[in-house]
Order: structure tokens, then sequence, then C-alpha cells
């Protein structure tokens, strides 16, 4: 394996500063011309550009075809890395070469890799470089890392947090496919939502150019917990075929990271961008939120859905005006015929086919699909495991709870005791 810089006891154990890092550079496109018969030369490159560094990591995880490893940077710093693959059938320990101290390059497509380590007295921290042997070829790669993004991106979900350090990008494997057939709400909604969407990604888009309506939508969903909204989204994940990325705010939400989420969104454009919990945007940056909604190209090729559990605590300049977010949708508690389906739907004659699913409907007035998920969940068990049912006392428990959590009082009186 060839080494970039060789271990030697004279040199000196940090490189910093212009003449070392610019030796090493200038020893890497040295290696790339012997290796390619093409020279190379180093590009400026933020080391934050994500799609460049997520199509690279992938390929050198996948051991691409596409890609070379060339050397190894600094010899004894190790080759090969692991981690755990959460995401797979089987969760599992992967070994792989590791990215950082490495040098690898699309043979093919004339582009070249490096995370060059750079040492200091307390900590080691890496140089993301990049290097083409043109700019035209650096021009064509990255075409091909956008198309690449954007496929990619129709089969995971981008998933968007803001924190302390920055916003965070990372994909995530769709954990459970949901179907349209699967969401249970009331059907003028249902046909209204997804008509709006099938219209906005279809590859015909004269009807925008005919009617001159802006390529971009917005739709608030809103209403209490545990009703269909995230079910709703999931559908639309699985069943559009687009990207789609979900942007978590939280108190770190600054102006920096919705200029950021909004560039992200642009490039996989034609997309969907799901900002859940939209009530819990920062005071001090509704302003600048509002004026990047409103902004001529901010959203072109953006379909927005927001989600709320709390829709009074929304800004009313977000809703109902074009070009924010053009309808409101309430998702309500479930009324007798939804939770009829649902209770159909999710299982409940499976237990016990002597189960009357006319009188848990109407038991169940008042409760949430997710409650009644957590009823089917606790009497499946109990069936399991008892081979009985006592679904009405299972009812009156989570009522019970239920109660509790509205009043704010989680404990009966009969239930206080004095300990000591």
């Amino acid at each position: 394996m060839k080494t970039i810089y060789p271990y030697v006891d004279e040199h000196n154990t940090e490189v910093n500063g212009y003449a070392p890092l610019a030796k090493l550079l200038s020893t890497i496109t040295n290696t790339l011309e012997e290796t390619f018969e093409t020279r190379y030369s180093a590009f400026q490159v933020d080391e934050h550009i994500f799609d460049l560094w997520t199509i690279f990591e992938e390929d050198v995880k996948s051991e691409s075809d596409e890609l070379t490893h060339v050397a190894q940077i600094f010899e004894h710093l190790g080759e090969y890395t692991f981690e755990y693959e959460e995401g797979a059938q089987i969760p599992k320990y992967r070994v792989h070469r590791a990215y950082a101290n490495q040098v690898f390059a699309y043979h093919s497509s004339g582009v070249a890799f490096a995370q060059i380590p750079i040492f200091s007295e307390a900590s080691v921290f890496y140089m993301h470089a990049v290097f083409a042997s043109s700019q035209e070829a650096m021009s064509a790669f990255l075409t091909t890392v956008r198309e690449r993004m954007w496929n990619k991106s129709k089969h995971e979900i981008l998933l968007l947090k803001d924190s302390d350090e920055g916003l965070s990008q990372e994909y995530q494997a769709i954990s459970k496919d949901v179907t349209r057939d699967e969401v249970i709400l009331e059907n003028s909604i249902k046909r209204e939502i997804y008509r709006s969407l099938d219209q906005f990604f279809q590859a015909d888009r004269s009807f925008f150019e005919t009617y001159n309506v802006p390529y971009k939508r917005g739709i608030l969903l809103y209403g209490p917990p545990g009703n269909g909204k995230t079910t709703l989204v999931k559908s639309i994940a699985n069943s559009v075929d687009a990207p789609v990325a979900y942007w978590q705010i939280t108190e770190f939400t600054s102006s920096d990271s919705i200029q950021e989420v909004f560039e992200t969104a642009q490039k996989l454009a034609p997309m969907i961008l799901v900002i859940e919990d939209i009530d819990s945007l920062p005071d001090h940056t509704r302003s600048y939120f509002l004026n990047t909604l409103d902004g001529a190209t901010s959203k072109e090729g953006i379909f927005l859905i927001g989600t709320t559990n709390y829709p009074e605590k929304i800004d009313p300049g977000l809703v109902n005006r074009a070009g924010r977010f053009d309808r409101g949708y309430e998702i309500t508690a479930p009324p007798e015929a939804l939770r009829k389906q649902y209770i159909q739907q999710i299982g409940f004659p499976m237990l016990d086919k002597s189960i009357d699913v006319n009188q848990v409907t109407l038991l169940t007035d008042g409760f949430s699909f997710a409650q009644i998920k957590e009823l089917f969940m606790s009497s499946a068990i109990e069936w399991h495991n008892e081979g009985t049912l006592n679904i009405k006392q299972t009812i009156e428990t989570i009522k019970k709870e239920k109660r509790k959590s509205e009043r704010g009082e989680w404990w009966d009186e009969s239930e206080r005791t004095l300990g000591f």
C-alpha cells in the first residue's frame, strides 16, 4: 500500500502551517498523477457540503467499482474502521476502509477525495480536500452527485435537525411503508391533499404554466396528537416519486440554519419538505422564516408540509396566504365511522371473532387513533399471554389515564400514601 507521509523519527509530529501542508498537498497531487497519468489540481471546498461527502462515504462503504483507493496519507494511523449498521435487516457491525487519512479517486471521472489529518498538541482534526483533473471533470462529477442525491432521497428520508453545533443532516431508511389506503381520514380532506401532491409532482407541469401558478405549495396539518398527522406524512413519503426531508425545529434554530435548510431543499427540488412542530419555531427567527417563504425563488419546486399539535401558537401570518401555507387542514379526533374503520383495519377481529366491533367503536368515543392502537396492543398481549380479553376494563384504564393527563393530576386521592 502506498503511503504519502511515511513515519520517520526525524519528522516533526505536527503537520500544521503552510509549508508542511503545501508539501503534503503537492505529494498527493503527484501521487494521483503517477497513478492515473493525468495532472490533478486541488479545489477549494467547504467541508460542510453534505452532498459530496455523503456520496463519497457511501461509495467507500459499498466498495464501489467506480472508486479506487490511491494511498494512505499518514503511516500507522489505520487503514480500516468499523461502524454499527442499525438500519440493516439484522443489525451488526461492519468493517470497511476508513474515509479519513486516505486518498480515493473516481478514476473514470477524474475526481479525488482526501480527508487530511491536521495535528495539534491537544487533538486531531481533518481537512476535507477535493482534487480534479479539470474544471470540466469537476462540473460533470457535481452534476452526477446531484442526480444521485435526488434518487437517494426518494428511497431514504433526509433528517434535518438544528443543534448547538449547527444543522445536522442524516439519511435514514423508511422504517415502514405506509400506503395511502392505510391512511384513515375524512374523505374530502384526504382526496384534496393527495390531489394537490399528485398535481405538483406530475411530469407535465403545464397546469402551473397555463394558469401562471408559482411552482410551490404549502399545507399545514394541525390538530391534537395521535390522530394521523404522522401517518399521513409517512404515506406521502412512500407514495410520491420525489425526495422527502424532515426538518426538526429546536431551540437552536437560527436564521443561518433556516437558510441552510432551504438551500438543501432547493438542491433536491422538486421535493417535499416536512416541518414538524412548526409552532416551536423560536420567536427571534419568525420574521426571517416568513421572509424566506416569501422569497421569489426560495421555495421554487418545494412542497411544504407543516405539522403542529398547537395551532393557537402558530403565527397567523403563516396560514392561508399564498407562498406560505396555502391551506390548513384540521386533523381531528376520529368520529364513529373512522374509529370503526380503524378498529377493523388494525386487527381486532383477528384476536377473537366474537369481538363486537360496533361496541368497541362506541366505547372508544373520544379516543385518538394512538389510543385505539394502545388498546389493541394491550388486548393482543393479554390474549397471547392469558387467552382472555377484558377490553372494557382496558378501555376504562386508558380513559382514566387520559383524564389524569388532561387535568394534570397524576395521583388519585386513594393512591396517595404517606411513607418514610
